[in-house]
């Protein structure tokens, strides 16, 4: 555990320390945008407050868990199309894709084996956290960080090391398990740690963290790829182990929220020096009282995952199912997972098709998700989630359309029609990395009341998972069976989820985490829902 008197040579020391990129730039994003006279004030009650080292140190180290989940989600759709690869764990498809012309285009990676590499993760994943909601909220946000870091570690050294489809899909799980409990924690500790005025940039710091996992896994499968002996995907593989170990190292040194802290010591004294040291000035006062009066009802809750079903919650809960079942619905996992093998599937070749990959999925997604940073404070998050429901609709009809018109069961596109179709992806991961992506997490991190907001990320993090798993396994059949019309499945279910949000989700710009609640008995809808909560008897 680190002392107090770590912390402070911590901070004391900070201009020793390489700051690692993606916090670098979530702040010089947020200073842009105070620059520009972006930042707002909240109409709620005022917290005193700053955005200070402390609090800038310690979310770009904890901000390293969106990297590990993003670099597995780049890596993995890679090492599947390598050849090399295929060959040694998945000849079927090799054969497939090598040899066998009568298989359509939309058919050649359709393999239960193959599927069943890239969801495992996800459904170890799902197993995790709730493992890790229990850590979280008995020992605290930060060592369920390090179990993130040690257990994405440990998979990335098996996978790398593999020779056979055992020790392969072992290796995943093991980084299901550090994904389980990074994606249940990290998200929770950036939005405790941050003043609520930044509260939205800094969290989105993780998604942006997640776009450059997945740009760094794309531009190192680009170039192990072209290793002539074929071991270009052990690299790929292990090359996991270096997020995980800044993660975990980086982890020894975090300081625990206030929230965390009050929670769970009831150390009212400590808990308000770290809270005046977290945002650099005296006068906490108000913020410590909201914390205090927030963990008070937390102890009268013996049984978190029973209390949240309750009406009081109604909204909450809703949130925490909604928010990561549409997200997987955006189709962003056709892209994400597997967007090498749909750019070979259009007619590319192996490194042109990994190439692709690192412009649309990498390039675009991190620069896009940085305009997110910039803006969610500004325009608020209903804002951004209709812009980019709008965007990412019109370019998977696009897109769908062109493969439906040029794209038969034998040959490839022309050279014309392959880029359109690039280009009009480049839109799609614009349109998600700056709505549904970031505040995709943003939003479960935010809305829920300390006495429920351990197990309610949790739920949202297992959702997540789950849909995730499933997506990942159905993609490939789907694209066998539905071919084009997998666009305009997805396309649809755009559409459904941006008017759920313009009609059932509040503004939660700049408002104090545990002062989240008025917001739901303000809404037109969910005060209706609400009416009779309110009268509920705690647990």
């Amino acid at each position: 555990m680190v002392t107090e008197v770590q912390i402070y040579f911590f901070e004391d020391d900070v201009q020793n320390l390489v700051f690692p990129l993606c916090a670098l730039v979530s702040l010089l994003g947020r200073r842009v945008a105070m620059a520009a006279g972006l930042a707002m004030t909240s109409e709620h009650r005022h917290y005193n407050g700053k955005l200070t080292l402390l609090v800038v140190l310690s979310c770009m180290i904890a901000a390293m868990g969106g990297i590990i989940f993003g670099y597995d989600i780049g890596i993995s759709g890679g090492v599947t199309s390598m050849e090399p690869f295929l060959k040694k764990f998945f000849p079927e498809v090799y054969t497939k894709m090598k040899q066998d012309a009568k298989v359509s285009n939309y058919c050649k990676f359709d393999s239960p084996l193959l599927t069943t590499f890239t969801s495992s993760l996800y459904i170890a994943g799902l197993v995790a956290s709730f493992f890790a909601s229990s850590v979280t909220g008995a020992f605290g946000r930060k060592p369920s960080i390090l179990v993130a870091g040690a257990s994405f570690l440990a998979g990335s050294a098996l996978g790398g090391a593999a020779v056979n489809l055992f020790m392969l899909i072992t290796g995943r799980i093991l980084l299901g398990i550090g994904v389980g409990f990074g994606n249940q924690a990290v998200p929770l500790y950036l939005s405790e740690m941050a003043p609520p005025t930044f509260r939205g940039a800094i969290n989105i710091g993780f998604q942006l963290c997640v776009g450059i996992g997945v740009l760094s896994a794309n531009l190192i499968n680009f170039g192990t790829e072209k290793i002539k002996s074929g071991w270009g995907w052990r690299i790929s593989l292990a090359m996991a182990a270096v997020p995980a170990s800044l993660l975990t190292l980086g982890a020894l040194f975090l300081p625990e929220t206030p929230n965390s802290l009050i929670q769970r010591t009831n150390d009212h004294q400590r808990a308000k020096l770290l809270l005046q040291r977290t945002r650099g000035m005296e006068d906490v006062e108000a913020e410590l009282d909201d914390l205090i009066e927030a963990s008070n009802r937390s102890k009268t809750i013996d049984h978190p995952f029973r209390k949240i079903v309750q009406r009081k919650y109604r909204p909450q809960l809703v949130m925490a199912v909604a928010m990561p079942f549409f997200t997987q619905l955006t189709g962003i996992n056709v892209i994400s997972f597997y967007a090498p093998i749909l750019f070979r599937t259009i007619g590319l070749s192996e490194s042109m098709s990994l190439l692709c990959a690192v412009i649309s999925t990498g390039v675009v997604g991190t620069a896009a998700t940085f305009i997110s940073m910039l803006m969610v404070d500004k325009l608020g998050r209903r804002a951004l989630f209709q812009i980019g429901g709008i965007q990412m609709f019109v370019s998977q009809i696009i897109v769908g359309c062109i493969m439906a018109a040029k794209l038969g069961d034998v040959g490839g596109l022309s050279k014309v029609h392959a880029y359109l179709v690039l280009f009009f992806v480049c839109i799609y991961v614009a349109g998600f990395a700056w709505s549904w992506g970031p505040l995709g997490w943003l939003i479960p991190s935010e809305i829920f009341p300390l006495e429920i907001r351990s197990a309610g990320q949790s739920i949202t993090v297992a959702v997540n998972f789950l849909f995730t798993f499933a997506i990942a396994q159905t993609f490939l059949p789907m694209l066998c069976c539905f071919k084009s019309g997998m666009f305009f499945f997805f396309g649809g279910w755009v559409m459904v989820m941006t008017a759920f949000v313009y009609f059932l989700l509040p503004e939660t710009t700049n408002i104090p985490i545990e002062k989240m609640d008025e917001v739901w008995k303000e809404h037109w809808f969910w005060k209706r829902i609400l009416g009779e909560g309110s009268k509920d008897i705690q647990l």
